[in-house]
């Protein structure tokens, strides 16, 4: 379409990108210093690519920042003007020091699958678990199983997920009334009948974000409501963005999206947060060797492939000891399946880290590995390259695609994985080789190409609603 504006022969061709600053709405459910797991991360990146590229960010979050964290936060009083028919909406603005062209917003929505009433407790108990491990693994070695009586279970979600799903719908579509934006940017199934009805409400088109499916995180037990929602968002966008081609494949098989209305757009690697993680607490002694799994402990990371090819490795090597720094609705499981297999001396659960204890507990790695059962990306393998840390990844994760120095393995095939550990831990040239390649490689991926592959997203959605 070229409509002609007035009475003159000035044409303007509204398929042709306008060369404007573009203006995005984000939809998000964590960013730092709140971090549950590879989401925050990427939309930390992203954003401040995005911000770095000038683009202008709203970025809506559930929750509002507050100390201890937020040293580099300045709370802001809400712009919008209260009215007696309408009040000013609930919720905080903030700036980030380092996000100049980023404003956001906050709404009191709790959305946090990641920690669960039920998981809150299970962490308490596991710590106390581990706490008792490690009291009696210099005298019992034998592999006698932990008492019954710190077994629990509790579902995938629990509390009132969905409502507050829809309690943050509604809270963005009053918090944005008064914004201007260009494009909507949704990401993960969380944030997507937020994504819609802002959509629906304004006329601007909805690019949705998918950084995990349902049958990443369930399985074959997917979640009907969570699978309705997605195949919801996914089929009401105009664009969607998968972070692998594993998960654009995923889309096209279980949700029955169009291939061409699926864009890969790879993860990149930042470092962010803080914590506290004392080597010496963990008892590690020097010579030993350090093999390291970071990440949710959830069926979908493989925590019970991780443990079962260390008891394998420690069959033939005995100075190695596993550490596995996370926290989720596996973890009390985990601990007490070290112990039946009588390995629980050499397995060290340091629970959730951030930050600077990221950093530090990879210092000490020897080998980083990722068993995971399906991983849509996978962040973590960059963070350890980037800290010259050599990686052991799953086939079946998105990240695989991009990296080609790595080693790499089916998550079922424990022999094959415990073989390449003692080989990296044995063979010194291999695991040079390793860093040395992988580091070089992980350097050049960037969180500025991600944001530039987005921005040419969000011009496709946009031509697309102009009729292109």
């Amino acid at each position: 379409m070229n409509p002609k504006l007035g009475s003159g022969e000035d044409v303007v061709n509204v398929c042709q990108p306008s060369g404007a600053t573009m203006r995005v709405l984000m939809l998000g459910w964590e960013f730092p210093p709140f971090i549950s797991g590879g989401l925050g991360t990427a939309c930390y990146g992203l954003t401040k690519a995005m911000n770095a590229l000038g683009t202008d960010v709203i970025f809506v979050l559930p929750r509002p920042v507050s100390n201890p964290f937020s040293s580099h936060v300045r709370i802001i009083s809400s712009p919008e003007t209260e009215t007696p028919t309408r009040p000013r909406p609930t919720g905080e603005e903030f700036h980030l020091s380092d996000f100049e062209h980023v404003t956001f917003r906050t709404v009191p929505a709790a959305l946090n699958p990641y920690q669960t009433a039920v998981e809150y407790q299970q962490q308490i108990e596991a710590q106390e678990v581990a706490r008792q491990l490690s009291e009696s693994a210099a005298r019992d070695t034998t592999g006698k199983p932990i008492s019954p009586s710190v077994v629990g279970s509790g579902g995938h979600y629990a509390g009132d997920l969905f409502a507050e799903v829809q309690r943050y719908a509604s809270l963005a579509t009053d918090i944005v009334r008064d914004q201007t934006f260009d494009v909507i940017h949704a990401h993960d199934w969380m944030t997507f009948p937020a994504g819609l009805a802002v959509a629906g409400m304004t006329g601007k088109p909805l690019v949705v974000h998918v950084h995990s499916t349902e049958f990443d995180r369930s399985g074959v037990h997917v979640d009907q409501r969570i699978y309705d929602i997605e195949r919801r968002g996914v089929h009401g966008a105009i664009k969607v963005i998968a972070v692998s081609h594993l998960t654009k494949n995923m889309l096209v098989h279980h949700y029955g999206l169009e291939s061409n209305k699926i864009e890969v757009v790879y993860n990149a690697v930042e470092i962010n947060g803080n914590g506290q993680f004392d080597e010496e607490k963990y008892s590690i002694k020097r010579g030993e060797k350090i093999v390291l799994f970071l990440g949710r402990v959830t069926m979908q990371k493989g925590p019970e492939y991780f443990l079962a090819a260390a008891k394998k490795v420690l069959e033939v090597m005995d100075n190695v000891k596993f550490v596995m720094a996370g926290s989720g609705d596996m973890i009390r499981r985990t601990i007490e399946l070290a112990a039946r297999m009588g390995i629980g001396h050499k397995v060290l659960f340091t629970g959730f880290l951030r930050g600077q204890d990221v950093e530090r507990v990879y210092k000490l790695a020897d080998l980083y590995v990722m068993p995971s059962v399906s991983e849509p990306f996978g962040i973590a393998p960059l963070e350890a390259l980037a800290n010259d840390v050599p990686v052991l990844i799953s086939k079946q994760s998105g990240v695989s695609e991009v990296i080609r120095h790595a080693l790499k393995v089916d998550f079922w095939d424990i022999n094959e994985m415990a073989n390449k550990i003692i080989a990296v831990l044995r063979h010194p040239p291999l695991a040079r080789t390793l860093r040395e390649h992988g580091s070089f490689e992980v350097k050049r991926m960037s969180w500025i190409d991600s944001a530039r592959a987005c921005l040419s997203v969000y011009e496709q959605a946009l031509a697309v609603m102009k009729g292109c």
